[in-house]
């Protein structure tokens, strides 16, 4: 039965390769790799079933175009040693572990991330006061990309973003 799983795994890799390549090939300039089971693993059994699967579509994909790679895995801060070695460009950090946290815990990748995705149903003045740490951070880590922990709401208001997305620029200019 264990073989079955990495056969299905390798024809997955296989697959998400020819996914990957088409879109660089049309025009996609960066590739983030979404996980968002991947914390339920612990670090065993990722180690075991999921990365050599991971290392593989990454260098894989880096073969055949010089590309940018992201990968996002929610509550998983227990993973992250396993991901410094990785063929990957950029770390996506959910909204539970902090730059700080990552940065300790001995990341070297450029990291991206953590706005808790429910701050931006708050008022201004609370989203406010969540942006600046996480820019402030970054700022000092000097390898940063700010974005969400995770997705966007539906009920999030488009001019919020837009806020925030002005915020982030103004504020990371001083």
């Amino acid at each position: 039965m264990k073989q079955h799983g990495f056969a299905l795994m390798n024809h997955l890799v296989d697959v998400s390769v020819k996914y990957v390549t088409a879109q660089v090939d049309a025009g996609a300039e960066l590739i983030q790799i979404f996980d968002s089971w991947v914390g339920a693993l612990n670090v065993e059994d990722y180690r075991r079933y999921i990365k050599p699967h991971m290392i593989r579509l990454i260098s894989e994909v880096k073969e055949k175009h010089d590309v940018p790679v992201i990968l996002f895995g929610v509550g998983a801060s227990h993973l992250i040693n396993e991901w410094n070695d990785l063929p990957i460009d950029v770390l996506g950090l959910d909204w539970r572990t902090s730059i700080n946290q990552a940065q300790q815990l001995g990341v070297t990748k450029t990291l991206q991330g953590n706005l808790d995705p429910s701050i931006l149903l708050a008022p201004w003045n609370v989203i406010e006061e969540r942006l600046k740490p996480i820019l402030d951070q970054g700022m000092e880590n000097g390898k940063h990309i700010f974005n969400l922990g995770h997705g966007v709401f539906p009920e999030v208001q488009p001019e919020t973003l837009r806020k925030v997305s002005e915020f982030v620029h103004t504020y990371t200019q001083r």
